[in-house]
């Protein structure tokens, strides 16, 4: 059997005649077939001219689309000067340190006319004050006024505006792509972040300082990453603005600071605006309190007073002063607010805020050495931040033994908020003062940084703030498992006319945690609150200010990667232990419990 089979022989095609019932084709000649081969011919070339337009339409459109960002024409005879000057700069993005979008560009649409080409300018203007009701029909009447050849309608319209004016379809009227700056977090961020003006450029904060950098077309599609964290940076705000809502306050702000790189986490100052509509703001409103604003902070300068004389040694911690008796120097009266009446140590005086033991501790530094101090951990100049908005301190002209004992205590010397919690920073992370940054510093790197006080120092500052919560002013800013330390501040605003307005208040609590090992500081003001029933009539720092700190550390400490840890473990108890005369060690309470038990 063959495996392959061959194929039979193909046989002649047959004609349609050969095909039973087909009929017979049918030959064309003459005219006939000329005419039908010339209506062949025409069809195929209109068909070619119809594929070409086609084409062209279409390339156009990609054009446009793609490469202009679909952008009509400007009007002819429109001098693209004119348009240049006001085109807003692709500028960078903005992120905080996790990559959270602060400040960014969107593409929008602005309206501009060309007046010589509005037929009926009056009727023109009635129309677009339908759709632009923010204008006046006078106003749109002179911008479409006869005599010139551009005219700004409004700039940044939105996508519903600029259907809706495309719609009225008044020649003359055009419109031109721009890129409008917005701010996804609104107002969280603004005296951080700052803004710009209609044509892009930066107005204030961040904006303004990174001005030229952020439209280096360089660094296109490179955000400018900041050290703060809009997660911690919405927490503090909240609580600020009900701590200022409750006490019926002026303002207030509140900071958040990494202790060992000087990365602010947080700056909020209240009252605040919106950055997209700045013109609306108040003054107050656009006051930046924590960097700009220059204050006397009251006894939270007794944390440097405290470890300005134990660095230089002119006292130890087993040392003390006798606060008995007010001091009268001059005319003036140094007094504490809740006196003791009696010899008081080191830690006594830190922990009961005693202004006479303070002003006692200061003269044995002598005015010199104060001034040294102060100057070494940054309050006498002007600090740097990457905002304009910055203040400078006001600093006494004659220092000497007056001005040296009530600087102890937080009088005598204004300084800015940002420069206090900076200072304090360096008295609890080992006494190296870090320069305070709002832009995130690069991971594994060191942070610059100088020695300002000693370590050992540092650490026994850590021991007293903590005590200060637990045991003195501070007590309502305790959080469990945080082992909170700080130190309250209240001081009377100066008046205009000089003296002190008593009932004019500028509180201040500054805290770190957790003090066994400090990672973070959080300082909170309100400005001028009022005392309320539930406060018992008081509206000092420990029942503002430091509750405010509490909340917030409870808050932001599990998004830090702060783990709580046990207070009354042993170890922690004998490592943050400071000897007190009266108080005993740790320990020492229970086991004296126990012997009471047993008689």
């Amino acid at each position: 059997m063959a495996l392959f089979r061959r194929s039979p022989k193909p046989r002649p095609p047959c004609s349609p005649s050969d095909i039973p019932g087909k009929p017979a084709l049918v030959r064309l000649e003459g005219e006939t077939k000329q005419a039908l081969e010339t209506g062949r011919t025409r069809l195929v070339i209109g068909m070619a001219l119809f594929s070409a337009l086609f084409l062209v339409m279409a390339g156009r459109l990609v054009w446009l689309t793609a490469f202009s960002g679909g952008e009509p024409p400007v009007a002819r005879g429109i001098n693209p000067d004119l348009l240049a000057k006001t085109v807003l700069m692709e500028r960078q993005p903005i992120v905080d340190r996790n990559g959270q979008m602060l400040a960014a560009n969107l593409r929008t649409a602005s309206l501009f006319a060309d007046p010589r080409k509005v037929s009926r300018p009056d009727e023109a203007a009635l129309r677009l004050a339908q759709v632009l009701p923010e204008f006046s029909v006078a106003e749109l009447q002179m911008k479409l006024a006869p005599g010139k050849s551009f005219s700004w309608i409004k700039r940044n319209l939105t996508p519903r505006q600029q259907f809706e004016v495309n719609a009225l379809g008044i020649p003359g009227l055009y419109f031109h792509t721009e890129q409008k700056r917005v701010y996804p977090q609104a107002n969280l961020a603004v005296h951080v972040l700052g803004y710009t003006d209609i044509d892009g450029k930066g107005i204030s904060g961040i904006e303004q300082h990174f001005d030229e950098a952020l439209r280096d077309p360089a660094r296109t599609g490179d955000p400018l990453e900041l050290s703060i964290d809009i997660r911690v940076q919405h927490i503090v705000r909240e609580e600020l603005a009900k701590t200022v809502q409750y006490f019926q306050a002026i303002g207030g702000g509140a900071i958040v600071l990494d202790i060992h790189t000087g990365e602010i986490i947080s700056l909020v100052s209240l009252p605040d605006f919106d950055p997209l509509n700045p013109g609306e703001a108040s003054k107050d409103a656009r006051f930046n309190r924590i960097t700009l604003g220059v204050y006397e902070m009251g006894s939270t300068m007794k944390t440097l007073n405290t470890a300005m004389a134990l660095d230089y040694g002119t006292v130890k911690l087993n040392g003390g002063y006798d606060a008995t008796n007010p001091i009268q120097i001059s005319r003036f009266q140094i007094r504490d607010d809740h006196p003791k009446r009696r010899w008081l140590s080191v830690a006594e005086i830190f922990m009961y805020s005693s202004n006479i033991g303070s002003a006692k501790m200061a003269v044995d530094v002598g005015p010199g050495l104060q001034r040294e101090f102060m100057g070494k951990v940054g309050l006498l100049n002007k600090p740097s931040i990457e905002v304009p908005e910055v203040g400078a301190p006001l600093v006494p002209r004659n220092w000497k033994t007056v001005e040296t004992m009530t600087i102890a205590f937080g009088h005598g010397l204004s300084v800015t908020p940002l420069q206090l919690a900076s200072a304090t920073a360096a008295m609890i992370n080992g006494g190296v003062l870090h320069p305070p940054t709002l832009v995130k510093r690069p991971p594994g790197l060191p942070a610059p940084g100088r020695q300002v006080i000693k370590p050992e120092v540092s650490d026994i500052m850590r021991k007293l703030m903590l005590l200060v919560v637990e045991e003195g002013t501070g007590k309502k800013a305790d959080v469990e498992g945080y082992l909170v330390g700080g130190k309250t501040g209240t001081s009377e605003k100066v008046n205009e006319r000089g003296g002190y307005n008593r009932k004019a208040l500028f509180n201040t609590f500054v805290a770190g945690f957790p003090m066994n090992k400090p990672r973070y500081l959080v300082q909170v003001m309100v400005d001028e609150p009022k005392p309320q029933k539930s406060t018992y009539g008081f509206a000092t720092a420990g029942w503002t200010a430091a509750p405010a700190a509490g909340r917030i550390i409870t808050r932001i400490a599990p998004l830090l990667g702060v783990p709580p840890v046990n207070e009354e473990a042993p170890e922690i108890k004998q490592a943050m232990y400071v000897p007190i005369p009266g108080m005993p060690a740790p320990g020492m309470a229970k086991a004296q419990e126990r012997k009471v038990v047993a008689q």
